[in-house]
């Protein structure tokens, strides 16, 4: 099985959301709707990345940065892809854009319960926080 790993276009928006739907549900809001996606990806440009196999998606993952730190939202593999280096390719892939951009230092959120996820960003490097809480505001 070829896999490539290509910038994330909002052409592909239906079928990124398709999958989200089955890797990143809990994790979706308003920010992930299509003009949002696009607003991003367009500030961002060449540092979100989607993997193709078999002629379809099978993984994504969202990253950008705020001019000093680096941001990786919807890391996602199809669990029938899983285990076969895409996850680390595409976050390779985003981590040396942002580092092209000056942005050394990358944060990912991880739910508490994502066991896997927290292995997965532990295993490239990435040190758990225990001196920091998030806080978050949503204006409704």
């Amino acid at each position: 099985m070829s896999v490539q790993i290509k910038e994330m276009t909002i052409d592909c928006y239906d079928e990124i959301f398709a999958m989200w739907q089955i890797t990143s549900k809990r994790a979706l809001s308003k920010a992930d709707e299509k003009d949002e996606i696009e607003y991003y990806l367009n500030r961002n440009k060449g540092l979100s990345q989607i993997a193709v196999a078999d002629g379809k998606i099978v993984g994504t993952v969202l990253a950008g940065h705020d001019g000093r730190c680096g941001f990786i939202h919807h890391m996602a593999v199809l669990p029938e892809y899983r285990r076969r280096g895409i996850a680390k390719a595409m976050a390779d892939t985003s981590i040396k854009g942002l580092a092209k951009q000056g942005i050394y230092k990358t944060h990912i959120f991880t739910y508490q319960d994502n066991s896997c996820g927290q292995g997965f960003w532990s295993s490239l490097g990435f040190e758990k926080r225990n001196d920091i809480f998030v806080y978050s505001y949503e204006k409704k």
